[in-house]
């Protein structure tokens, strides 16, 4: 009796050894989640809010209170957010690589749904959104997460030697819902992805006689378009306002936006003239300063210094991605963290340049500042990818 007592002790004690080792298998990549990518952006996020609620509640509803409404539903958004990033972490990366065919056209339904009329919404001219209830889903976000997806999976395939199937074949995933979204029109986001193709070709591969040939036939693209009617006579002014800044303006011109963003942002000298003090912001001189605009409220309520720690916080992001991407595992991991550093990049400098006048106006959100319920949710969800390769560089 006493063998056999022993001996179910034994067989308990090395099940329980056993479910320990699943476990401790499962979790192990927590334990190498990168504290300092998640508070970076809860630190951006949070002034974000700030930021939004000082650019918004100078607006009044009917009865004469502050309207508040602009940040209870960026805040929703980030809630939804932090889901998306949890699920983007704890979801093996290489089964999202798996999951690119189904994720790319699930986005590009979506771009094909938002110029129906009747699904999409039009606003100032653009039909971008889908309007759910209480949240204004944009396609054009998602379809950003969907060709990083795509492409770098692509790319992953022929590990480091694209040939021409394989260029070809990235050129039409990302024509796709380049094209859509030209459509809606949101020209900013279209150059968007032509951007993301030439960061994930740089870190894939590609020759430089490719990617040389690629710029070459990517500026003569644009300046067709250009030339064209494909980009209407409001978005041309857009762009090319900050070439020329000598025109008074008016009211209704891009000139007029750009001039009082500048005017905002040097008020805001070394330290700012305070939250929720700023003139401009008060009188409303700035139209859409709690989206596009939302750096102007920072430049002139908190001044230098304020701009100086935003954009420090922005480095620290790209610096974690660019070392998640040099040490990621495989090269699908790679090229989907260097296209996040790409993209943030991109949006923090064409954001932060037009409102002083250094970069064309075309309406480019500032990563997790600027309201908007899709792009948060979107950063986020890529931040989740990046926590995900690094966790899982050593599996």
């Amino acid at each position: 009796m006493e063998v056999g007592y022993y001996g179910q002790d034994r067989a308990r004690r090395i099940q329980r050894e056993q479910i320990q080792s699943r476990w401790m298998q499962a979790y192990e990549p927590i334990r190498h989640l990168d504290p300092i990518l998640v508070l970076t952006v809860l630190a951006l996020t949070a002034i974000g809010l700030a930021l939004i609620l000082s650019a918004t509640t100078t607006q009044t509803t009917q009865a004469g209170d502050p309207d508040y409404g602009f940040v209870i539903k960026q805040a929703v958004a980030l809630g939804g957010g932090l889901v998306a990033l949890v699920i983007a972490a704890l979801l093996d990366y290489r089964w999202i690589r798996a999951l690119a065919p189904v994720l790319y056209l699930g986005s590009v339904v979506l771009l094909v749904a938002v110029l129906i009329p009747g699904v999409g919404t039009e606003v100032n001219g653009s039909q971008r959104w889908i309007d759910l209830p209480g949240f204004n889903l944009q396609p054009s976000e998602i379809a950003k997460i969907a060709v990083i997806v795509a492409v770098a999976a692509i790319l992953h395939e022929r590990k480091g030697h694209p040939n021409f199937r394989t260029v070809a074949a990235c050129l039409a995933i990302v024509a796709v819902p380049a094209g859509l979204i030209l459509l809606e029109p949101d020209l900013g986001s279209s150059l968007t992805l032509v951007w993301l193709l030439f960061v994930m070709f740089l870190v894939g591969g590609l020759s430089w006689r490719w990617l040389a040939g690629l710029v070459v036939a990517g500026i003569g693209l644009v300046s067709a378009a250009m030339a064209s009617d494909l980009i209407q006579p409001y978005q041309l002014e857009r762009l090319t306002a900050f070439l020329d800044q000598n025109d008074p303006g008016q009211s209704t011109t891009a000139l007029f936006q750009l001039t009082q963003s500048k005017i905002a942002v040097g008020s805001g000298q070394l330290t700012g003239q305070g939250f929720r003090q700023g003139t401009q912001n008060i009188n409303n001189f700035i139209p859409e300063n709690h989206t596009d605009f939302v750096f102007s409220v920072l430049g002139e309520e908190f001044g230098f210094a304020g701009a100086v720690v935003v954009i420090s916080l922005f480095a620290v992001l790209m610096w974690r991605g660019l070392r998640i991407s040099m040490i990621a595992k495989d090269l699908f991991g790679t090229v989907v963290a260097a296209a996040i550093v790409g993209l943030l990049a991109l949006q923090v400098y064409v954001n932060v340049g037009m409102t002083i006048g250094i970069a064309p106006i075309t309406g480019v959100p500032l990563p997790f500042v600027s309201y908007g319920g899709t792009s948060l949710i979107m950063w986020y969800g890529l931040v989740g990818l990046l926590l995900n390769i690094h966790m899982r560089r050593f599996r």
